[in-house]
This record gives structure tokens, sequence and C-alpha cells, in this order.
């Protein structure tokens, strides 16, 4: 089982594979090479995390000055704080959920939809729980953390679509049964979501592109090891590598230039 996966990256296993850098402003050798492999997969398989969505303004929970510096995460993000006092977990739900109402999708969110539109990306398992990249137009979209956009009873059941309004006012409660409601975000404590699925579309992975985020939280962080021991590739798009021990291709920059930079690079290549 993935979620089962909790050794970390096989140190020497892969320490004879040279991470390639391919950076904005390189003479495109690298880029070239990269593109040509990409298009020979078969089964392209995309993870995000929190770097892909900085440029919608969205910043990352664990940057200086992201909500966990103003929210300790052991006292509103657990299921057992959610129980224990729902009106305080609220503080950390509104000052997130509201403002995701405004964000828009970026180049990047943009670019992973036109690949898998193009049939070169299969879908995209994502950390994230903002939805951009469905608004971007990705079809097959795992959201491993839940979304921002939905409510959730967990005395009842009931589920249904948030507004603006749930985040503005007092703290929400079911129709049904009057309790507190809580986002259909995956608190610490919680199973994540969608495990089966991600289990099916990783399984035949031949390369994953490792996009915005450090692939340390689990059981996302399997993911790159497992495509590796599949005997598939690693393009990691990040503003520093994180994995260099696995990565056969590091797009190192901001991803508002290296997404775009692959993306109409592979573009090209379909003229060819």
């Amino acid at each position: 089982m993935m979620g089962d996966l909790k050794t970390s990256w096989a140190g020497n296993r892969y320490k004879g594979m040279a991470m390639k850098t391919i950076r904005p402003g390189d003479d495109g050798t690298v880029l070239r090479e990269a593109v040509k492999n990409f298009r020979r997969a078969k089964h392209a398989v995309a993870l995000t995390g929190a770097g892909i969505s900085v440029a919608s303004g969205i910043p990352d929970f664990r940057s200086p000055g992201g909500l966990w510096s103003i929210y300790n995460p052991k006292e509103y993000c657990t299921l057992d704080a959610f129980y224990a006092n729902p009106e305080k977990t609220w503080k950390l739900f509104s000052a997130l959920g509201g403002p995701l109402f405004d964000k828009k999708p970026n180049i990047a969110h943009q670019t992973l939809a036109e690949l898998e539109a193009t049939g070169l990306l299969s879908g995209i398992v994502t950390q994230n729980i903002d939805c951009l990249h469905q608004a971007a137009g990705s079809r097959l979209v795992l959201e491993i953390h839940g979304d921002h956009f939905h409510l959730q009873c967990l005395k009842c059941g009931y589920f249904g679509e948030a507004t603006r309004q749930d985040f503005q006012g007092p703290m929400p409660r079911c129709r049904h049964c009057g309790q507190p409601l809580k986002p259909n975000v995956v608190l610490f404590g919680e199973v994540v979501r969608a495990l089966n699925e991600i289990q099916s579309l990783i399984a035949s992975c031949d390369l994953l592109l490792v996009v915005g985020t450090s692939a340390k939280v689990y059981p996302a962080a399997a993911l790159p090891t497992i495509v590796k021991q599949q005997g598939g590739r690693i393009y990691e798009f990040n503003l520093e590598p994180a994995l260099p021990l696995i990565s056969d291709y590091c797009f190192q920059g901001d991803l508002s230039d290296t997404m775009p930079q692959f993306g109409q690079g592979v573009m090209a290549a379909t003229n060819f």
C-alpha cells in the first residue's frame, strides 16, 4: 500500500544517476533532451504542492508569514482541536477559506491543463486544497488533502458546497443536525483522501512531474520513490532541488518561468 511506504529515499540506490539541471536562459540542450524523454512517456502524472499556487497569491503555510506562523497547527489544525473547540479552529478556516474565492490559476496550472488536454499528462495528484487545477481546466485531479470549497458534517454526514459567506460570519452549522461544519480538508488525525485512485494512477506511471513541492510529507512523499522503483523518470520543478538523489531533471527557478518553458518546449516538439 502506498500509505505504508514510510521509508526515506533509498540513499545510495540512486546515487549513480546524475540529476541534470535546467534553468531559464540555458542554451536549451538539456531542455530538448528532457522534452524528448517526456514525449516518450506512456503514462505521465504530476504531483503538485503549495509552490504551484504561490503565483496565484496563496502563500505556503510553512513559509515565513504563512498561516502556520500565526495559527499553531497543533492548536488549530487537528481533528481533536476541531472536536474540542470548533469555534477556535474556524479562526484558521476563515483566514484561509475566504480569500481563496478570489484566487485564479496561474500559468503553471494552465501548463499542466494544456499537457493533459493534448493527451501527454494522465492526471494530477495534488496536496493543495484550492481547486485551482480544476479552474485551469484539468480534468483528473486527485486531491489528497481534500478541498476548501465544500463543507461536511462529521455527525450526520452532510456534504455540500461552501460559499464565501460561510467564511465571513459565525461558524456555520449543519442544517440537518445543528452540529458545527468542517471544511472538506484533511486535518491532522484524519485519513487522507483518494488513496485507492492515486495508487491506481501511479501504478502505471513512468514519468512523474514533481511541481512546487519538496515531497516530504507522507503519503505523497512516497510517490517519487514508487515511480523511480518502477523504472520511471522524475522531473522536478522547484526553486531549489528537493529530490537530488532521484530526480532525472530539475527545472530550477520560479515556476512562472520554468513551467511555461517546459510546456512550450513540449508543444513545439509536437510540430516535428
